[in-house]
């Protein structure tokens, strides 16, 4: 048995590696990348065996053993449950984490951590008062796959449309966790149904209950506090230029892999074009006032001279 789990170790560790290398470490955001390596710290330097360290009413609520709550999401059972949990948390991560910001992305971590384990026990309690099996209480977890489908809901939110193939079907991405909760379980019935369920009900009182509120007045927001994520356009422009918890971004800020950063008047314009484009969005960013409106026309179908004679004139007068 040991034999097998060093092998599996190797394996998981070295495919987490060839992950980590293949997207380069400089394009993964910070928070995800210490999450990432926190939970490969605990796989290989466990605070406690992991009899001890997984979540289950006996242990947590009848023993009181509450430290459970803040392990059982960093402890693997085996190396390829690790690896698959974190490909897992490499992809949403990067996303949510540019989408929300490093601070809040963190924030929303850790209590998907905790509240994903809470909510678990709760499901498990009412199983076990519903069909009278006190084995619902017994049955213990592990893992962080609870906190990625909690992920999961919030990404597919803030990223609506589009598909996701599963098994080579297209599944619409606000369906495909459903689909994975239960395919998961009947291709490995060893997994936590409950637990994973679990996770999506936290992602969707993130997205669609008070949850994502009750953050909000936690954190304190009041312009003291941590910004809280953007809904709108307008707030995620106003939120990207603040002085903490700005998105994480790549070496580079452009569309096109490894390209060097361009303004976004300049990119293939001559210099009296790019002239002409600066103005005019110099004068649509002025807010739509009439006179802006009345002269976008003429400033657009003027010469690179009329328009450096007309601005020194605005200026002048």
């Amino acid at each position: 048995m040991n034999r097998n789990r060093q092998r599996g170790f190797n394996l998981g560790l070295l495919l987490l590696a060839s992950q980590v290398f293949q997207l380069g470490i400089d394009n993964i955001p910070p928070v995800t990348l210490a999450t990432l390596g926190l939970n490969v710290y605990l796989f290989l330097f466990p605070v406690k065996p992991l009899l001890q360290t997984c979540l289950s009413v006996r242990e947590v609520y009848w023993y009181r053993d509450w430290g459970r709550l803040l392990l059982s999401p960093f402890h693997h059972v085996d190396d390829m449950h690790l690896y698959f949990n974190m490909a897992s948390l490499l992809w949403k991560g990067i996303k949510l984490e540019k989408k929300l910001g490093g601070a809040w992305f963190a924030y929303l971590l850790s209590v998907f951590s905790l509240l994903t384990g809470l909510v678990y026990l709760l499901l498990e309690t009412g199983l076990t008062k519903m069909t009278e099996d006190s084995s619902y209480s017994l049955q213990c977890a592990v893992g962080f796959s609870g906190v990625l489908f909690g992920l999961k809901v919030v990404n597919n939110h803030y990223h609506p449309g589009g598909a996701t193939y599963i098994m080579g079907m297209p599944i619409a991405n606000r369906y495909a966790c459903w689909v994975e909760l239960v395919l998961i379980h009947i291709m490995n019935p060893g997994t936590s149904f409950v637990g994973h369920l679990a996770g999506i009900l936290v992602g969707l009182l993130y997205t669609n209950g008070p949850l994502k509120r009750l953050m909000k007045t936690c954190a304190g927001y009041s312009g003291y506090g941590m910004p809280y994520p953007p809904n709108t356009h307008y707030e995620q422009q106003s939120f990207n230029h603040r002085h903490y918890g700005a998105p994480y971004r790549g070496p580079y800020d452009t569309h096109m892999p490894s390209a060097p950063p361009q303004h976004p008047y300049t990119a293939g314009l001559s210099d009296e074009e790019q002239y002409e484009a600066a103005v005019r969005a110099s004068l649509n960013d002025r807010g739509g006032s009439t006179q802006a409106r009345s002269s976008r026309g003429t400033y657009s179908h003027s010469t690179p001279e009329e328009i450096r004679w007309r601005r020194l004139q605005r200026f002048t007068s």
